[in-house]
């Protein structure tokens, strides 16, 4: 028996992020699920993404902490395989939601549209997490863009797992440097 599964879009508190829920179709052979289609975004009130430039695939071990990235490009980031507990910080100082913080789990069928400017960061809960990255910039060393510290206590994120500082298969020497949030100066963001 088929089951179809329609695209959803949530809004979110940060202007702009979305949660979706991707179309999918599932039988008795598995599930299709459609990662992007520029009609049914368009009828969704979403954003033209398209053409995609760079598309990336990390492969992440359970309580590896990537993030938080905020680099002046869209992302539609997506897990493919495994699980991650995925946060998002709005570093834009003109946006309405600047400072806001929202989380969610991330599993396969479910994505997010991080729009330019917001810091997107991950937490693979599973061995083995794919996380998908799909930009609308190719991303190139010194772009513009910034980062903040995802253990920031300010922020209030709550990552499910333990992390050690001092474990580089945990969080790199660059995540752990990045900037507070409340250090981030008018012309870092």
């Amino acid at each position: 028996m088929t089951q179809i599964t329609e695209l959803e879009v949530r809004s979110t508190a940060i202007d702009g992020l979305a949660f979706i829920t991707m179309k999918q179709v599932t039988d008795e052979r598995g599930t299709v699920r459609e990662f992007y289609r520029e009609s049914a975004f368009a009828a969704a009130g979403l954003p033209s993404l398209g053409p995609w430039l760079q598309v990336n695939v990390t492969e992440t071990h359970q309580g590896g902490l990537r993030g938080l990235h905020a680099e002046d490009m869209h992302k539609l980031v997506a897990v493919v395989a495994g699980e991650a507990f995925a946060a998002y910080v709005d570093l834009r100082p003109e946006s309405p939601s600047h400072g806001v913080v929202v989380t969610t789990t991330l599993v396969p069928g479910s994505q997010v549209l991080v729009p330019s400017g917001v810091g997107n960061g991950f937490q693979a809960t599973s061995d083995g997490t794919q996380y998908l990255y799909c930009f609308d910039q190719e991303w190139v060393p010194g772009m513009a863009g910034v980062a903040c510290g995802p253990l920031d206590p300010a922020l209030g994120i709550d990552w499910p797992l333990p992390i050690d500082v001092a474990d580089r298969a945990q969080v790199s020497e660059k995540d752990l440097n990045a900037p507070l949030f409340a250090d981030l100066g008018e012309a870092d963001r």
